[in-house]
Formats: structure tokens, C-alpha cells, sequence
């Protein structure tokens, strides 16, 4: 192949090799249209301006200069100031949407992904080796399986404190049927958020967890045991599902990363800087995800049951559960209170009886008997015992300690002085 050749892509190399074979009278004109899939009449000027100018006639007059598409110079310096001033750790997909959304620029997201990399804030990824994961269809129908967990990130970038963001995703559509922005993932935001989420949609067929102690209880010789969130879930009729890795709940972990990256960029450009603001915007941002990333699922059916229990239900089902024994006073104890049953009879038959304390999230209590409510009177309050915390509870705990500052005249200060005279 001449050396002049080399530069040309295939589609000039083959229209400069047929357009010879025609000039050389090897080929019929009508035979090289149809290899270079154009007009006789196209062969012919084509043909004129090789035996005029060679190789080079064939070449377009354009090459090497710059596009009649390209952007003006006043756009990309407009883009450039804009991206350095508003979004300069933004990725180029996402600063191309504000581009479009907040100053009407419109730059395609690749065009903006060079233009980053000349202004050194964007740095191009190296391709990750491939790796093969046996691949699961997702399920036909919305609200027949829905992902859940509980993403631990400095959400509001140092403005508040971190805080926990949980996240609920359907399978079938990506669709986040629920966020929920709350101190640490606990069961009591669970319950929160599952209630919203089925007195919004409905009851779902079951839920896609991993295997934290809020799902499972994660102890030798109890896996007939159940955690508050297992047991409610199963009284509302949902079935709970732990999965075996991160990879088996792909869709959630996905977003959560997704999530990590817009949300965040989003609530600062916002200002949003409380876990009030942040649960108040979510809802907008819902239904902006939805609009982008969300599918059609492969059925029309949707598997959500819309038949709820009352709202004092409701109020049991999400609450905390303890069993408890009746003393022969009709007494028992919970959370350092004595709670003796009020009865107009003798009450024999309550004599070491089971009762189920429930605590709402309100804090208010019910003691049930067989499921008939209990009227009861708190008789007595005992010496407080130690609090016991969750791991998950713990760095927000030591937060409160550090941030307590003892007063002048606390004991500790006067005790200094005592110690230290001369201080």
C-alpha cells in the first residue's frame, strides 16, 4: 500500500482502489457504484478528479481543518467558567445536564468530557478487566421485589454531621420508590420508611436485603430467630430476603453510588444542610431520578397489594415487641417502669400470663394479652441501668460526648483547682 495511503480511513482507501480499477479499465462504472454504493453520475466526477489530481482529488477539501460543527470559542469559554466556578467535581454527564438545566448551554456530555480533560478536571478512567457474574433477569413485575439498604456517607460534605440515607429501589423498573434520610440505619427508620412506602404504593411481595443485624439476627444456633424489622414485615404479609453478597443486590448498590455522587451535588447547589431540609427535597429529586433512569418493566401487572390494616394496626404491627411475664401482683417491668394491669377481677388467669409490651414510635406503650389490649397504670420507676448501643449508634453517641462542655462550676473544674493551685 503506497505510503500516502496510510493516513486515509478504509472507506477512502476502498474508493481511491475501485475508482483505479475503473481509471485502469478493469472495472465498469455501473459495477463500482454498486461496491462504493453511490450514483454513476457521482463515478464520474469522482473518476475526473483522479485523472485531474490523483489520490489527493479524492480526498475531502476539509480534512484537517475544523469542523463546521464545532461549538464557538465564546460557548466553551463560557462552559469553562461556568464548570470551574459552579461544578468543578461534577463528572461530565452530570455537569452537562446543569449546563443544559440551569444556564440553557447545550454541550454534548463527550464534547464537555474533552473540554474537561484540557482544563485538568477530569482525568480519563482506565478501562476495568471484565469480569463474568452470572447474570439475573430482572423481575416482570413493579413492587414484585424491592431492594433495600442503608447508605453511610457524609451526605451534607462536612456542613452537618453524617448521617445515614436509606434507600428503596424496585427491580423491575429502578424506579427509588424510597428515600429517607435518618441518624444512623435503625430499625426505627425502617419502620418509618416502610410505612410511608406502602401507604404510598402498597404492600410489595418482599424485600431484598443484605444480612445486617436491623434483617437477621446474626447469632450461632438462631436462625429461627427474628429481628423487629423481620417480624413486622412478615405481619404486614411481605417476605423478608437477605442476600449472599453485595454483587446479588446490584441494583441498590448501584444507587447508592449514583446517589453519593448527584444527591450530594444536588443538595449543595441547593443549600440543603439538615436531615429536614434534605427528607423535604426528596421527593423532587424521586421523581427526577425516575425520569432518567427508571425502565419499563416486562410486565404490566403491577404486584403491589393496595389492602392495608387500620392505622392503629399499623401503629402495632411498626413497634417495638418485648414479651414479658405478669408478676402475681399483675406487674411487669419494661424499660426501668413497672406497669401493673388494671382489672376489675380477680385476675387469676393473668397470674404469670405472657404480655407483649408495644412501643410505637412515639414512645407510647400497649401491653397486649391474646391480642386484647390491657389497661394498665405505671406504678413505679427503678434505678436507671447502663444504656446499651448498637455499633452503628456508637460514633454518633461519642459526637454528644465530645461535643458536651462542662460548665464553671462544675465539680470537675473545682476539682482542678484544688489539684492545681497555681493555676
Amino acid at each position: 500500500m503506497p505510503s500516502g495511503l496510510l493516513m486515509m480511513s478504509t472507506q477512502e482507501v476502498e474508493r481511491v482502489t475501485v475508482i483505479k480499477q475503473i481509471v485502469e479499465k478493469r472495472l465498469k462504472q455501473n459495477a463500482g457504484a454498486k461496491l462504493l454504493k453511490i450514483t454513476t453520475r457521482q463515478i464520474r466526477r469522482l473518476t475526473k478528479a483522479y485523472r485531474r489530481d490523483g489520490t489527493k482529488g479524492l480526498l475531502s477539501k476539509r480534512r484537517g481543518q475544523p469542523s463546521n460543527n464545532r461549538h464557538d470559542s465564546g460557548i466553551k469559554i463560557q462552559a469553562k467558567e461556568l464548570v470551574h466556578q459552579h461544578y468543578p467535581d461534577f463528572g461530565p454527564t452530570f455537569a452537562s445536564e446543569k449546563l443544559s438545566e440551569r444556564h440553557k448551554i447545550i454541550v454534548n456530555k463527550e464534547t464537555l468530557r474533552q473540554w474537561m480533560m484540557e482544563w485538568d478536571l477530569w482525568k480519563a478512567k482506565r478501562h476495568k478487566k471484565v469480569k463474568a457474574h452470572q447474570c439475573r433477569l430482572r423481575r416482570a413485575c413493579f413492587g414484585e421485589l424491592i431492594q433495600i439498604d442503608g447508605s453511610h456517607h457524609d451526605w451534607f460534605e462536612g456542613r452537618s454531621r453524617k448521617c445515614c440515607l436509606l434507600v428503596f429501589i424496585d427491580d423491575a423498573t429502578s424506579r427509588l420508590v424510597g428515600l429517607r434520610f435518618e441518624e444512623g440505619e435503625t430499625t426505627a427508620g425502617y419502620f418509618k420508611l416502610v410505612r410511608e412506602y406502602i401507604e404510598k404504593h402498597g404492600r410489595p411481595l418482599a424485600f431484598y436485603s443484605d444480612k445486617d443485624g436491623v434483617f437477621r439476627v446474626n447469632m450461632p444456633d438462631c436462625e429461627d430467630a427474628e429481628t423487629q424489622f423481620g417480624r413486622a414485615v412478615r405481619e404486614i404479609g411481605i417476605e423478608s430476603i437477605c442476600a449472599n453478597s453485595p454483587q446479588a443486590k446490584g441494583r441498590v448498590e448501584n444507587a447508592n453510588g449514583t446517589l453519593q455522587d448527584r444527591l450530594v451535588k444536588e443538595m449543595r447547589l441547593r443549600g440543603i444542610s439538615t436531615i429536614e431540609e434534605a427528607n423535604a427535597y426528596l421527593p423532587e429529586f424521586m421523581e427526577d431520578w425516575d425520569n432518567r433512569f427508571a425502565v419499563e418493566p416486562r410486565s404490566s401487572i403491577e404486584a403491589h397489594r393496595k389492602d392495608l390494616p387500620d392505622a392503629k394496626t399499623l401503629n402495632l404491627i411498626f413497634s417495638f415487641q418485648y414479651e414479658r411475664k405478669l408478676s402475681k401482683n399483675l406487674e411487669l417491668s419494661y424499660d426501668n417502669i413497672i406497669y401493673q394491669i388494671k382489672t376489675t377481677k380477680p385476675g387469676y388467669g393473668l397470674r404469670h400470663a405472657a404480655i407483649t409490651v408495644c412501643e410505637d414510635l412515639s414512645g407510647s406503650i400497649t401491653l397486649l394479652y391474646k391480642g386484647r389490649t390491657l389497661e394498665y397504670v405505671c406504678h413505679k420507676r427503678q434505678k436507671r441501668s447502663p444504656e446499651i448501643m448498637s455499633a452503628k449508634q456508637l460514633d454518633k453517641k461519642l459526637e454528644q460526648i465530645k461535643q458536651y462542655i462542662p460548665g464553671p462550676n462544675h465539680p470537675w473544674r473545682q476539682y482542678a483547682k484544688i489539684t492545681n493551685p497555681a493555676t
